[in-house]
């Protein structure tokens, strides 16, 4: 198995540290707010899912419990596979959605 190699990248309007890598055809944007309170998984969340732009692409979140007012807000406009951790931790992948992912308002990033 080859190693993955992370890329650090800027995300305008993000205060956690984001990461890109290659993993078979995807380009995978990386985040983790496990270690975060409100509303910076939203903020954070918001701001990677501002450059999912292709099937090819997959934003990936690593929080401490699945965020459901994020997820009410864009579920519709993603494909969202989530998966627990071993340390309890929860993984959310979010994937492009055609004819959806145009429509998701970005903008409100906040938790209310």
């Amino acid at each position: 198995m080859s190693e993955i190699f992370k890329e650090s990248i800027e995300v305008e309007g993000a205060n956690v540290p984001f990461f890109t890598y290659t993993l078979g055809e995807d380009q995978i944007i990386e985040f983790d707010t496990s270690k975060c309170g409100p509303p910076d998984p939203m903020v954070n969340a918001m701001a990677g899912l501002k450059l999912l732009d292709a099937p090819n692409k997959k934003v990936v979140m690593i929080n401490h419990k699945k965020p459901g007012g994020l997820l009410e807000k864009i579920g519709e406009n993603y494909d969202v596979e989530t998966e627990k951790l071993e340390d309890g931790r929860v993984k959310l992948i979010f994937s492009y959605k055609a004819g959806e992912s145009e429509k998701a308002d970005l903008s409100e990033n906040s938790c209310g």
